[in-house]
């Protein structure tokens, strides 16, 4: 235990005494060297620590591969700087050396390590996807919180969900198309229970086009839903319980419909997959064409999501038993739900790992919301914050070019229909 020292005694200053090693050089600024100082003693105290993250992934690796010659790739998908992101990337390699896994060139290397480091608005999140041999691969990750209103490591605002109004009307709407040139709507097809609404941009307002009905034998289910598809053969598919549409390719349109059965399209223009939809009801059947991997059956689910990896696509179905089934092409697994409801969409962006997944959430008896996942492995990991929507969600599609998805809702206040766009902006 230390004690107050008392009566202490100070020498005094001795006249024209000079401490040499606090001189500045001739011609430098006292005032630089104070600025340097407190600069890269500001850059001390706020330097993130990785090592702790860095061993916990490393063990982890290293109880998959064992010991041997891996090659080791690191990209960073979040807001950690590229200092950092090369400070891990030597930290991971030093960490795994200890641990007997080597760093080797891909041709010399008995595995292949790909690390990426991402995060959402509460943690970082590092996944390390291992390839051995032809074997299959293995995932392995770890997460751990963010810091809490600093900006270490160059951390930019979170991703956020950006909505845009494409069209709303009194009458139900299943499904809008939007044909843009360079980024701007021209065009919109509007699907609606009993017809098709062709519409274009001129004169700073929507006018109407065409309007093509939908004949169809059997009666619509109560809650009926459609999917409207473009074609390269000709303009676009129609979707419908029992019922598939064909448009002609020449203007003016026609609509050309015939009771079917035929599977609907679920991915989008990269990822391509259908499922067999229930003609009396509001879901799909299960059945899958030409399924995932192996997997060519699941339980009836509302929607599907597919999540590319390097060498095979996830695929999350939102079952009609409440819960979220994810296909790899050999396994069925059950995943977290948190709460979602039962429409859910992947879109393509460049933030996280490259590939999320919005989902509805219910709020209360008039509202629902909308909010972007990641899935660093099976479960799914909150990136943005919610979307708050003035009433429920209908229906919620991935657009063909996989970087936007088309949401439906119903006012709970107006009573109509509106149609919006929505795309994930990466920390802005």
């Amino acid at each position: 235990m230390l004690k107050a020292r008392h009566n202490a005694v100070y020498n005094s200053r001795v006249p024209k005494m000079f401490i040499s090693y606090l001189r500045p050089p001739r011609g430098v600024c006292p005032y630089l060297l104070v600025f340097f100082s407190l600069y890269f003693s500001a850059a001390r105290v706020w330097a993130a620590d990785w090592s702790g993250p860095e061993q916990q992934l490393a063990s982890k690796i290293a109880s998959v591969t064992g010991p041997g010659a891996v090659a080791l790739d690191v990209a960073s998908r979040s807001s950690i700087s590229k200092i950092d992101s090369d400070e891990i990337a030597r930290g991971l390699r030093a960490r795994l050396s200890t641990l007997g896994v080597q760093y080797a060139k891909a041709e010399q290397a008995a595995a292949s390590v790909q690390i990426s480091l991402s995060e959402n608005l509460q943690n970082y999140i590092w996944v390390a996807e291992i390839h051995q041999g032809a074997g299959e691969s293995s995932v392995v990750m770890i997460s751990f919180p963010r810091p809490a209103g600093g900006t270490v490591g160059g951390q930019s605002p979170a991703p956020t969900i950006r909505r845009t109004p494409l069209w709303s009307q009194d009458e139900r709407i299943l499904d809008v198309v939007s044909l843009d040139v360079n980024g701007k709507p021209l065009h919109l097809i509007v699907l609606t229970p009993e017809q098709l609404g062709i519409y274009r941009f001129q004169d700073g307002r929507w006018q109407q086009d065409q309007t093509l009905p939908i004949t169809h034998s059997r009666p619509w289910p109560r809650d009926i839903r459609g999917r409207l598809v473009l074609s390269k053969e000709h303009l676009f598919d129609v979707y419908l319980p029992g019922t598939f549409c064909q448009s002609t390719a020449a203007v003016p349109l026609s609509l050309s419909c015939r009771d079917s059965d035929d599977p609907w399209p679920l991915g989008n223009e990269q990822v391509i997959l259908s499922g067999f939809f229930a003609p009396r009801r509001n879901f799909f059947t299960g059945v899958l064409v030409p399924g995932v991997g192996n997997q060519t059956t699941a339980p009836s689910f509302y929607s599907a999501a597919p999540l590319p990896r390097d060498k095979y696509v996830l695929w999350l179905l939102t079952a009609v038993g409440g819960q979220v089934h994810a296909l790899d092409g050999i396994t069925d697994q059950t995943v977290a739900r948190l709460g979602w409801g039962s429409d859910i969409a992947s879109v393509r962006t460049t933030c996280g790992s490259g590939w999320q997944v919005l989902a509805t959430q219910s709020g209360n008896a008039s509202t629902e919301s909308v909010r972007a996942y990641e899935f660093p492995d099976r479960d799914p990991v909150p990136m943005s914050q919610t979307l708050e929507f003035n009433g429920s969600i209908t229906a919620l599609w991935t657009e063909s070019g996989g970087s936007t998805a088309v949401a439906i809702s119903k006012n709970s206040e107006m009573g109509g229909y509106e149609a919006f766009r929505l795309a994930i902006a990466c920390g802005q």
